[in-house]
């Protein structure tokens, strides 16, 4: 138990000091924003969250194609940049990569809630950090889990069990220089979520993520609402709605790009 208390340790220290130039860079409105990742969530072999008659992944996918359609038109000067455009299972750590190697200046996370209580419904939008509550805890451990679909995922992450409170708890002590644009983002999401498509607002939130904590730039991780609550699941599958939800995320990046920029 120790010894493997210690691995995940330096599993954590390790990926600090490898991101540690890319993430200690000051953002300053000097620098173009040009470049857009948009990260469908799950897909392939991992399903995701699933409702009575959805799948997560399914669900992500569409939300994704439709905002980066939507800010094509609306931004045509900006790169828009996915981690998949079908139904292919992408790790983790390549989704990351995607994003670090094209120098985006925005990372964008797209997924569907589920809990077993279904009478939870609402949006929510997460930056890496420190976990407020349980539940925080259990979303990232959901998602994180992904990477046991990886070939090779104890070695590629060398040891890490996204299913352990305390490895996960370990990976939020490293912040991002960037943590204060990813909330004024986030901010903005569940703003616009709110406002445009009608979504409870759930609020920011913060936990360990992987695939954020593996990026060197601003980015959250959206929770586009349960697939769990049998209405909510109705409304995320109606493509009205997801036109909404879309122009909600498209908004929210032309006001942070107002930001970014000043």
């Amino acid at each position: 138990m120790i010894h493997q208390r210690f691995k995940s340790f330096f599993f954590i220290f390790c990926l600090f000091l490898f991101f540690l130039p890319a993430q200690s860079q000051v953002i300053t409105g000097e620098q173009l924003f040009d470049k857009i990742v948009i990260d469908p969530g799950h897909g392939g072999n991992d399903s995701g969250a699933s409702g009575s008659i959805s799948y997560e992944k399914d669900v992500t996918l569409s939300l994704s194609l439709l905002v980066g359609s939507l800010l094509k038109r609306q931004m045509p000067n900006i790169k828009i940049i996915y981690t998949r455009d079908d139904d292919s299972f992408v790790p983790l750590h390549e989704r990351a990569n995607i994003a670090n190697e094209n120098q985006a200046d925005l990372f964008i996370s797209i997924h569907c809630n589920s809990i077993l209580n279904p009478d939870f419904f609402g949006a929510e939008t997460y930056v890496m950090g420190v976990h407020k509550n349980a539940e925080n805890l259990e979303v990232a451990k959901a998602e994180n889990s992904a990477i046991l679909l990886e070939e090779n995922f104890s070695e590629l992450y060398d040891g890490f069990d996204p299913e352990s409170d305390e490895d996960i708890i370990m990976l939020t002590m490293f912040q991002s220089s960037s943590i204060d644009h990813s909330i004024r983002f986030s901010m903005l999401v569940q703003e616009k979520l709110k406002e445009t498509a009608g979504m409870y607002d759930r609020g920011v939130k913060q936990a360990g993520f992987v695939v954020l904590y593996l990026t060197t730039m601003p980015g959250v991780l959206i929770e586009a609402g349960f697939l769990s609550n049998p209405a909510e699941e109705k409304y995320l599958l109606d493509p009205n709605n997801q036109m909404k939800i879309a122009i909600a995320i498209v908004e929210a990046v032309e006001a942070y790009k107002i930001f970014f920029e000043e």
